[in-house]
């Protein structure tokens, strides 16, 4: 969320009727009953949805069938909790949600929610019945993990069935680990190892520790409260106007103003719950696991260990436990048991630290090529000190970095946006004016209002040589903006994978200020607050748009260099919400091509004979196709030789691009001089300076934006280096 928004409200003036009609149900000064509470939250949710949203959605037949499937596949996205017949019962409320002011969404809620209730308890007892017996694993059963594949049960006997199936291949992959470890265990001569244990005394342990894992899930399962699963139902309702509207409770929107600030998780990874997974959703920069390198965006957490003790399994677990067990000392090891994107399994030590603010701060270096000097500069997010005036900016940084380079003599720069995921408008727009003349450089439009041209203001450029700027599926928001205004420009060569596709703007709004203020409209006086409080909606209210008249958002921004991808079959970002908003343009503004504008296709051209005859880009590719097939299909084998097959085949590809990598030249990267004396100043800087260079000698997408530079410099070798600091 574009931090520039922060503060604005915009709340238009309504009919009074209208108002009147809202607020014939009041408020009990009492509190009312739980119903009540629900019908108020709801009806102010759809209230505010409707009269500041950017484009909401008509309340109609279409809308309600959409928030309906999205509340049954959230709440039962595997199809492990409600039958056939369940659906069929709740099927009156298919097409009249968006009726009553959302009161039948409470009215579904409530039926909605005896059964769920009652359904779970079926569950947990299905899965001690089935953790009971041993398995057999040499049947050829299999498991859909797909739950959009896979139909509803038709009866409880059949749910009984699925929870079977899922229990065995929850013990199978578990034995399968034990196995393997006391195997090893055993070839190493390991002396701690006082005991070697049969097969069916492996099943046994693995079925305790399943068994111990689940009692923990329905123990969360069950002190999940009516209004938290009621939460789900409200955010369900407003998440069908698009991905980023949601509504928060009061609780919540604590947490989330937490997360806000940038205070993530112990280790700098931030965590969501997955349908039942504990998953990876972004990696702090500067964090513990950001330096140790193997923690990815996407990787599920499926244990977790203090160092050499036995591992936790925290599958199923809730978000806020994992991460009390992750949390810890400085300096002691925490080790992650992940499940990557490829399917393969590996264990990630990583060393508990504090995220330092100052690892997220714009930084530079030299790439030595062939001679030519290549410069560098890391981005981790557009920051800005909002609440001091002469606090940092990630646009002044980033001049700051550029005069450096240029002193160091370089002849091409690249601009490093990989993860970015946005941040200050009024930043992105002074950044485009360090690489091009006085000119827009965005356009940001308000429902039912023309597009404002935002503009660099003034004239002259601090670096017009040449310039690549590098973007992945985590370029989102601010960076999508910079990137779309350096290619409509001409400017620089965007290298990379599809952006994220985030073209809209939220603010966060009180319910309670808000119902308070249309109680006083509706009364024709001020109206104090009653004191109760029904929570904080976060709403969108505007769209991006480039200078060229399209809009960033769902698109995103496509490079004008395509490099392999692991995930480039995959619909990720933006594009992957059916409820994201749609992809539209409105005119350009005017603007000028740059003097001599970036050959894209030429360099596109090039950078593909490169690519083509690269072997880990090869591989790469091929983890690609694999990932692919696994979202498509996600059938797994029960059979232990077969499961073992499909294991070695997902951590295959990793072991060669291991391999392949390992014979990699790398970079010959240097420190701006003027940086050494500060690096120096301590241990521990000389240290992260130290990882930091190490992971980029070996980043084979930096390696190819060299090459890219490095043709763009032929292609144009007259270098103007500009007319000095802004």
């Amino acid at each position: 969320m574009l931090r520039f928004m922060k503060n604005k409200i915009l709340i238009p003036l309504l009919v009074l009727s209208a108002l009147a009609a809202f607020f014939s149900f009041r408020y009990a000064a009492d509190g009312g009953t739980t119903d009540d509470k629900r019908k108020l939250a709801i009806k102010t949710v759809l209230k505010a949805i409707e009269q500041n949203h950017f484009s909401p959605r008509e309340m109609n037949d279409s809308f309600s069938v959409t928030a309906y499937n999205k509340i049954l596949n959230g709440l039962d996205y595997d199809k492990r909790i409600l039958t056939q017949e369940d659906i069929k019962n709740f099927k009156k409320y298919e097409l009249i949600l968006d009726d009553k002011d959302g009161e039948n969404v409470v009215s579904f809620f409530d039926d909605f929610n005896v059964i769920y209730k009652q359904r779970m308890k079926d569950a947990e007892r299905y899965c001690n019945n089935a953790l009971k017996m041993p398995f057999s694993f040499s049947t050829d059963e299999t498991i859909n993990l797909n739950g959009e594949k896979v139909p509803f049960a038709k009866d409880t006997n059949e749910l009984q069935s699925r929870w079977n199936t899922y229990m065995k291949y929850r013990v199978l992959a578990k034995y399968v680990d034990l196995k393997d470890d006391q195997k090893k265990r055993i070839e190493k001569k390991d002396t701690t190892l006082k005991v070697v244990m049969s097969d069916n005394q492996l099943d046994s342990v693995a079925r305790v520790a399943i068994k111990k894992n689940m009692d923990y899930y329905f123990k969360r399962i069950n002190k999940l409260k009516d209004d938290d699963r009621f939460t789900f139902f409200v955010n369900s309702i407003a998440g069908t106007h698009d991905p980023h509207t949601d509504y928060f409770p009061p609780v919540d929107k604590a947490l989330f103003d937490e997360q806000m600030s940038g205070t993530f998780f112990g280790i700098g990874a931030q965590l969501q719950n997955d349908d039942g997974k504990v998953k990876i959703v972004s990696i702090v920069p500067g964090s513990p696991c950001w330096k140790q390198g193997e923690l990815k965006a996407g990787d599920v957490i499926m244990k977790v260990a203090q160092g050499a003790a036995e591992p936790v399994d925290v599958q199923n677990y809730d978000i806020d436990d994992v991460v009390k067990i992750i949390r810890g000392p400085k300096g002691t090891e925490v080790r992650l048991t992940v499940k990557q994107v490829s399917g393969a399994t590996k264990i990630i030590p990583i060393i508990r630290g504090v995220v330092e603010k100052e690892e997220t701060f714009a930084k530079s270096v030299i790439i030595n090529n062939n001679g030519a000097k290549v410069g560098y500069i890391y981005l981790p997010e557009f920051y800005a000190d909002f609440q001091n005036y002469n606090g940092r900016r990630c646009s002044e940084d980033v001049a700051i970095e550029v005069a450096k380079l240029k002193n160091e003599g370089v002849r091409g720069i690249i601009l490093d946006l990989r993860g970015n995921g946005g941040g200050s408008l009024t930043d992105v727009v002074n950044m485009g004016g360090l690489f091009v003349d006085k000119g827009p450089m965005v356009q940001v439009k308000t429902n039912g209002n023309n597009a404002q041209e935002l503009d660099d203001p003034q004239s002259g450029v601090l670096y017009d040589g040449p310039l690549a700027i590098m973007v992945n599926t985590g370029s989102a928001s601010a960076s999508e903006i910079l990137a779309a205004a350096m290619q409509d420009y001409k400017r620089a060569v965007i290298v990379g994978s599809p952006t994220y596709g985030k073209g809209t703007v939220q603010k966060v709004i009180s319910l309670d200020e808000y119902r308070t203020w249309l109680e006083s409209v509706a009364a024709g006086k001020r109206i104090a607050s009653s004191g109760d409080t029904i929570g904080s909606l976060k709403l969108t209210i505007q769209k991006f748009y480039r200078i060229n008249g399209g809009s960033t958002q769902l698109k995103g921004v496509t490079p004008d260099v395509m490099l392999p991808d692991a995930y480039e079959h995959m619909e990720l970002g933006e594009r992957r919400d059916k409820a994201a908003m749609k992809w539209d343009e409105i005119p350009a503004v005017k603007y000028n091509v740059v003097n001599n504008p970036v050959n894209t296709q030429e360099l596109a051209a090039r950078s593909k004979k490169r690519v083509d005859a690269n072997p880990s880009f090869a591989l790469i590719k091929e983890s690609a196709n694999r990932i692919k097939k696994l979202e498509e299909e996600n059938i797994v084998s029960l059979n232990e030789s077969k499961y073992r097959k499909e294991l070695e085949e997902a951590n295959a590809v990793g072991k060669k691009l291991e391999e392949v990598e390992k014979k990699i030249t790398p970079l010959s990267i240097t420190n701006p001089q003027v940086d050494i004396a500060k690096i120096n100043l301590d241990s521990n800087s000389v240290k992260k300076n130290d990882e930091w260079i190490k992971a980029l000698k070996k980043d084979m997408y930096l390696s190819e934006t060299v090459n890219i530079i490095n043709d763009l410099m032929k292609m144009d070798t007259k270098v103007n280096m500009g007319t000095g600091m802004k």
